[in-house]
């Protein structure tokens, strides 16, 4: 990757990591990843904005070669996908200074060793000059970590947003050319990662809604020119209104939780409600994530695996307790072949949910008729419920 102009004196830099496929040895990259690091230099000063992950330092310092002098490297974020190559960089250029926030600086030094002599602290709304371009620090913590800020070129109204409104892709493109491949990219993003802190997300939208600015040039994935796309997108994902959508995420083993999915997939759809199904068996939890982003209710199936749910529904379980998506409702589905204890082990798993539990249907063994039954009761349960949130029609 080389370095890009995008306004005088600003330049985009980092790596594209075209073939990593797993995030924290956590989350699915099925489009790779970019690292964004942004230069800008003023007719004073210049400042590195961000470096990149440490397997791709090299990739970085080779673009800095003919940069003869950087006197600030701004850390948005201390997590080493952003902060990995700082040690080196602040190595080559001596008199560099570190800026992040105080929380920042705690950071620096625990994960990257960076001496406490060279960290400049700043805070909410503190700017620095450049010459001709002004550098606004915006702290947005638990975005989505404590330390985290953003900073705004106030001169090329440009919001250098870090996490905040990234996407994981790996891509030649500067700026967004294919809005659907980069929407959806960046609401997997932040359904995985941004999800658990939607209320105070909520709360950084209006703090930038005061600011005026052209371009939103992420961490991660291209660069919106068109700033309005991302933020509509993430005004609707924080939002407190689900859709009219129902998540089934389900295992089956020998086919009997199966067969009450399908049929209740088939009477949620003749109630007028969307269904999103996932068999965890072979499903991209990241698109299980994007699903519960707008969901009202979720429903999940499970057999009996020595009295309990199956593992792979404990992990989903722990998923959607860890992301805290906007549900309203939630059941248990599934069958068992002599005892179970799966409902009360499912709803352990999700404290962190506030929703209604709707009376789960179990089957022993193969589902018979007034199992079926229990299912049409299940759906019949769930309409009025959106339809009381104004989420269908009457």
């Amino acid at each position: 990757m080389r370095a890009r102009a995008f306004k005088p004196g600003v330049h985009l830099l980092g790596a594209v990591d075209w073939d990593r496929r797993l995030f924290d040895s956590l989350i699915p990259l099925p489009d790779g990843t970019s690292y964004n690091a942004y230069l800008v230099q003023g007719s004073d000063k210049t400042a590195l904005l961000d470096t990149v992950d440490p397997t791709m330092v090299a990739v970085l310092l080779e673009q800095l070669d003919r940069v003869e002098h950087i006197d600030y490297v701004v850390c948005h974020h201390a997590e080493q996908d952003h902060s990995g190559a700082i040690p080196e960089v602040m190595d080559r250029y001596r008199e560099a200074v570190l800026v992040t926030t105080s929380k920042g600086r705690d950071l620096a030094i625990d994960h990257l060793h960076v001496a406490p002599e060279r960290i400049q602290t700043v805070e909410h709304q503190e700017t620095l000059s450049l010459g001709g371009k002004t550098l606004e620090f915006l702290h947005t913590p638990w975005v989505h970590w404590p330390e985290t800020m953003v900073t705004y070129l106030r001169e090329d109204r440009i919001l250098f947003s870090c996490d905040f409104f990234g996407s994981h892709l790996a891509t030649t493109d500067l700026f967004v050319s294919d809005p659907g491949v980069v929407y959806e990219a960046a609401k997997r993003y932040y359904a995985e990662i941004m999800m658990p802190f939607r209320q105070i997300i909520r709360k950084h939208l209006d703090l930038l809604g005061s600011y005026a600015f052209d371009i939103v040039a992420p961490s991660h994935g291209p660069l919106y020119g068109t700033p309005s796309f991302i933020l509509e997108g993430y005004a609707d994902w924080v939002s407190d209104t689900p859709k009219n959508e129902a998540v089934i995420a389900y295992v089956s083993m020998h086919g009997s939780t199966r067969k009450l999915v399908e049929r209740l997939v088939a009477e949620l759809e003749a109630r007028d409600i969307t269904v999103r199904q996932f068999d965890l068996a072979v499903t991209d939890l990241g698109k299980l994530a994007i699903a519960l982003v707008d969901a009202a209710t979720l429903v999940v199936g499970t057999p009996t695996v020595h009295v309990g749910p199956h593992p792979l529904v404990v992990h989903a379980a722990n998923l959607a307790n860890a992301i805290r998506p906007k549900l309203r409702f939630a059941s248990v589905i599934g069958s068992y072949g002599w005892a179970t204890k799966a409902v009360e082990n499912v709803a352990g798993l999700i404290p962190n949910l506030k929703v209604e539990v709707l009376d789960p249907v179990l089957c022993k063994g193969l589902p018979r008729e007034d199992d079926y039954a229990a299912i049409g009761r299940l759906a019949e349960a769930i309409r009025p419920r959106h339809q009381a949130l104004g989420l269908v029609g009457a």
